[in-house]
């Protein structure tokens, strides 16, 4: 083996190392037991979702610049989406993401996929289609296409930024409506795509 080659091999143990350190150390302590979910964490490299420079420090505790005010949030918080959500395998999901990970992660687990960068999310069909819908960030408000892209009794889980602070949270369409319930609070990117409109005060 030549010494690119053994480069390449020690960098791929490493970041191997480095995956089942973040399951062990970050995920199984926080709560996240599921066994469906660590085995398909252990499969996906999440090192192949960020910047070249980044690939070192894919597996911290935080979350990762990707350029343009966009970051990948920290794998807590993508774990912590999965477990609430429970994706089915008959589900139709939507991922809202300025990254291919999460999707990475829910594809093996549903009936399809669908990925949208936050920018494009005001361009998603209108029409009832998704099961699922999967925010890789954290909102301030849901937009009204994507809560009727739901089929009916479809769910939400996202991050949902209330009076300045992110938790993880979750909503079921029902008569038209979501509404998101806070959960576990943590730290998430913020999509400044979802803010809520200004409102004047006196």
């Amino acid at each position: 083996m030549n010494l690119a080659a053994q480069t390449i091999a020690s960098q791929s143990e490493e970041l191997a190392a480095a995956r089942r350190a973040m399951i062990d150390s970050q995920l199984r302590v926080s709560g996240i037991n599921q066994e469906w979910l660590l085995a398909v964490l252990a499969r996906v490299p999440r090192e192949d979702h960020v910047p070249a420079n980044a690939r070192g420090h894919a597996y911290i505790d935080r979350a990762i610049p990707l350029g343009n005010g966009q970051s990948l949030p920290a794998p807590l918080f993508q774990a912590s989406l999965l477990a609430e959500a429970q994706p089915q395998q008959q589900e139709k999901v939507l991922v809202i993401s300025p990254a291919g990970y999460l999707s990475a992660l829910v594809e093996p687990l549903v009936q399809s996929v669908e990925t949208v960068d936050p920018a494009g999310a005001n361009g998603v069909q209108t029409l009832p289609a998704y099961d699922l819908v999967l925010i890789d960030g954290a909102v301030e408000q849901l937009p009204d296409n994507l809560v009727n892209a739901l089929l009916d009794g479809g769910r939400v889980v996202s991050g949902l930024v209330l009076r300045g602070v992110t938790r993880l949270a979750a909503g079921t369409k029902s008569g038209g409506t979501v509404n998101l319930a806070p959960l576990a609070e943590m730290g998430i990117p913020v999509l400044r795509e979802f803010a809520a409109p200004k409102s004047w005060s006196f």
